[in-house]
């Protein structure tokens, strides 16, 4: 395969505006064990959705503590709150699930950590091109040819909808409108110019944006809207509250055992990033200091730690509201600390452990030359899950991110590989 092969093949809208990425002769290659481990994760991932909407539900009316929902409203107008523990949307979840998988282990063995669960990705106009183009030359790639077209379709009935993109997310429009244009009955319109019907709709744009979309209220109550209208699902914050401890029987109680151990094993230790004060002889679990200031007091060899913007902003997608400690001066990191315990009640932050991500070997063209190269990199890992409204979820296809070992954050850029994996 060559470089102009692919280049020749891409649809004209190049799928990403202003983006571009390095190709490869051929998808990332994942042995059969990781494959299996990566391709399972929709169903315990779907019940930890479950679980935590349960929670939050649970704490909004009293039978579970306050705090939890207060938290997770923070910041939020009074509009979104009421909508989301609405009767007409108790049942609803999203039905798009993608985790963020940095690659980690050893030459022996491959292994996750879970960064972020997003159920608004961009991404799967691109992995779904890519898996078509590597499977039409022979490639037997995870989720099959059509698997994300075929998830895309299930979110609809048989008559269609209409994929609703915002101006905030105009860099996925190309994507979205050939994701759509693959499917049938499907048509992409401005989020800012629909009129709010109660029909099957995808959502792409983000609920912190809604003073710009005219009829965001009226999308907001539709149950035929996906995602629907629970933004406190697409809180990071989850991640820290699984791993808290005065919360451990309250997810032993939501969640099955091996879904529970399992989520604890890909998800790295987190926490809120909440300024209350502890008792003299508390501490932070696992952080082993009885305060943020203390944490931001920390070496350079201690901040193996990511600070992140939760949700509901601008920041908190594409890495723009993260923040890892060691790879900051120490008057940035603590000053940045210091900003997150500031905005608890607003806009809250929390902190997760650091994982690098395993060095993998993995080709590409060059994209002046055209020739073949092999970068050094770190790779992060987009599985594809659609629910359906049964509760059944299924893979569809991943998408790699390959970037070199030298990034700390592994997103989509210039100079990163982007490849759909095979077994």
């Amino acid at each position: 395969m060559k470089l102009e092969t692919i280049q020749a093949a891409l649809p004209d809208s190049g799928l990403r505006q202003g983006a571009n990425w390095l190709f490869s002769p051929k998808p990332l290659e994942l042995d059969k064990r990781t494959a299996k481990s990566l391709t399972r994760l929709g169903h315990p991932l779907a019940q930890f959705q479950r679980a935590s909407d349960s929670v939050y539900q649970r704490s909004a009316k009293g039978k579970l503590p306050p705090w939890i929902s207060e938290l997770l409203d923070a910041g939020k107008p009074e509009w979104i709150t009421s909508a989301q523990r609405s009767p007409e949307l108790r049942n609803t979840l999203p039905r798009v699930i993608r985790p963020d998988l940095i690659l980690t282990g050893d030459e022996t063995h491959s292994s996750f950590a879970l960064t972020e669960l997003d159920s608004v990705p961009g991404g799967m106009g691109i992995t779904l091109w890519l898996s078509q183009f590597y499977s039409q030359h022979g490639y037997d790639v995870l989720g099959g040819e059509m698997g994300i077209r075929e998830g895309f379709q299930s979110l609809f009935p048989d008559t269609g909808g209409r994929v609703l993109v915002s101006e905030e997310s105009a860099d996925y429009l190309p994507e979205m409108e050939w994701l759509a244009s693959q499917c049938q009955n499907l048509n992409t319109q401005s989020a800012e110019q629909d009129k709010g019907e109660h029909s099957a709709a995808y959502r792409f744009f983000e609920w912190f944006d809604w003073q710009n979309i005219p009829a965001a209220q009226q999308l907001a109550a539709s149950p035929k809207l996906s995602s629907p209208c629970k933004p406190h699902l697409e809180e990071k914050l989850w991640l820290a509250l699984l791993h808290t401890p005065s919360l451990r029987k309250i997810w032993q109680q939501e969640l099955r055992a091996n879904h529970l151990q399992r989520l604890l094993e890909i998800i790295p230790q987190g926490w809120v990033v909440d300024p209350s004060p502890l008792p003299p002889h508390a501490s932070l679990p696992g952080l082993n200091v009885h305060s943020w200031e203390d944490v931001a007091n920390f070496s350079q060899k201690e901040r193996q730690l990511v600070l992140k913007v939760s949700g509901f902003s601008e920041l908190a997608w594409g890495s723009r509201g993260v923040h890892i400690g060691h790879d900051m001066p120490s008057n940035e990191w603590q000053e940045q600390v210091r900003q997150a315990t500031a905005s608890i009640h607003q806009q809250p932050w929390m902190m997760q452990r650091y994982h690098a991500g395993k060095i993998i070997e993995h080709p590409y063209f060059d994209p002046e030359t055209g020739q073949e190269r092999i970068m050094q990199g770190r790779a992060r890992l987009c599985p594809y899950f659609f629910t359906d409204l049964a509760g059944k979820t299924t893979f569809a296809g991943c998408l790699a991110t390959i970037v070199p070992a030298d990034k700390k954050k592994i997103h989509g850029m210039k100079d990163g590989i982007l490849v759909p994996c095979m077994v």
